[in-house]
């Protein structure tokens, strides 16, 4: 099993932006010395929890930073952007990278964000458009020497003739650095999510939220029928991607205390917890271990216990393994990593304890 991050990036609206960003960056360089493997860093625009609406920007800055470790937008959301913009925004980064670039895409979970662009969520909009801005992306990339051009639904673009521009030499030129384009990646929020069909149509890598078994399961159902629609082998699990909140200290009191009474605790009290809880956002069901459970039951504490991997090394090896079991196996954990700024020395430890004392007892779990 490998080990990341999956950065929202979630502060608490005190923070200042500049602030939050020293903190984005430290948490990325301090997983690069410990060895992790990947990162995603969210988007989002309306919400002062997550308060980061360019990814590529801290990504950029992180890569002056770390070494190692591969950084992925988690996800670009392509309802709200140009894509032949977006497209050579992607293409310059990959270069910058090196190779550390990972292009992570998704329709949008926040009806904030849906009104502030005007997409229609509710019949759909958000994800036909997903799937043509997709399609523009990769046509540019192949395309991009033109002449060429595309009349879609909801964008239209055309790459010029670079003979009707021989004299300045003006013309389209800019390929992603790794080819044909850096490993894009997927992420899904809603149950069955048809987001994540996407990936098992075109061999992409999928990445779902930690909710329960039943919320998780629907996830790879989704990549496996969008592998079907597309007459494609059955994907490797290895390649599936699941976001969890984790803390991990010397013991499960210290860890439990930790999590609850720190930014993990906080940020599902304040901010997870009433969010779900919301007509558009109906996930506290899949919170639940047993279906029978009040909704007002589901509290921070049931999460902890119920959903949450914290504990001791030894916990917390044992609730992966738990995990791994009841899911089908899985290849990547991702580590959803809060502003523990205020407990530097509590979070470093956590992501010390994981990655030394944890992940080389999961070594036997690949997700093949």
């Amino acid at each position: 099993m490998k080990l990341g991050l999956f950065l929202m990036p979630s502060h608490p609206p005190e923070r200042t932006p500049y602030d939050a960003q020293q903190w984005n960056l430290d948490c990325l360089e301090m997983a690069d010395n410990y060895g992790y493997d990947e990162a995603w860093i969210g988007e989002h625009f309306t919400s002062p929890w997550e308060p980061v609406p360019s990814p590529d920007i801290l990504i950029a800055q992180a890569l002056m930073r770390t070494k190692n470790i591969k950084l992925g937008t988690g996800a670009h959301l392509l309802p709200f952007h140009h894509p032949v913009e977006l497209a050579h925004r992607v293409a310059f980064l990959d270069h910058l990278a090196q190779g550390r670039y990972m292009f992570g895409i998704g329709s949008g979970g926040l009806q904030s964000d849906h009104e502030l662009f005007d997409v229609d969520m509710e019949s759909g909009e958000h994800r036909e458009m997903t799937r043509e801005s997709l399609d523009i992306i990769l046509k540019v990339w192949e395309h991009i020497e033109g002449p060429f051009k595309y009349e879609g639904k909801f964008w239209n673009f055309s790459i010029p003739d670079p003979k009707e521009y021989e004299f300045a030499d003006l013309r389209g030129f800019l390929k992603p650095y790794q080819q044909p384009h850096p490993p894009i990646g997927v992420a899904g929020a809603s149950p069955g999510s048809d987001t994540l069909k996407i990936a098992g149509e075109r061999g992409y890598i999928p990445m779902s939220l930690g909710l329960n078994a039943v919320y998780v399961a629907s996830h790879w159902d989704a990549v496996e029928e969008g592998a079907r629609s597309a007459g494609n082998p059955p994907p490797s699990r290895s390649v599936w991607r699941i976001v969890r909140d984790v803390w991990v200290a010397d013991t499960d009191e210290e860890a439990r205390e930790g999590a609850i009474n720190g930014m993990l605790g906080r940020a599902w009290r304040d901010y997870l917890r009433p969010l779900f809880a919301q007509g558009a956002y109906p996930f506290v069901s899949f919170m639940k271990h047993d279906e029978s459970i009040a909704d007002d039951d589901v509290t921070v504490e049931y999460m902890m216990d119920n959903l949450w991997i914290v504990g001791s090394p030894d916990t917390v090896t044992e609730k992966l393994r738990d995990l791994y079991k009841t899911v089908g196996g899985f290849g990547t954990l991702l580590w959803l990593t809060f502003d523990h700024s205020d407990d530097r020395e509590g979070y470093e430890k956590s992501v010390r304890l994981l990655s030394q004392e944890v992940m080389p007892r999961l070594a036997d779990l690949t997700g093949e």
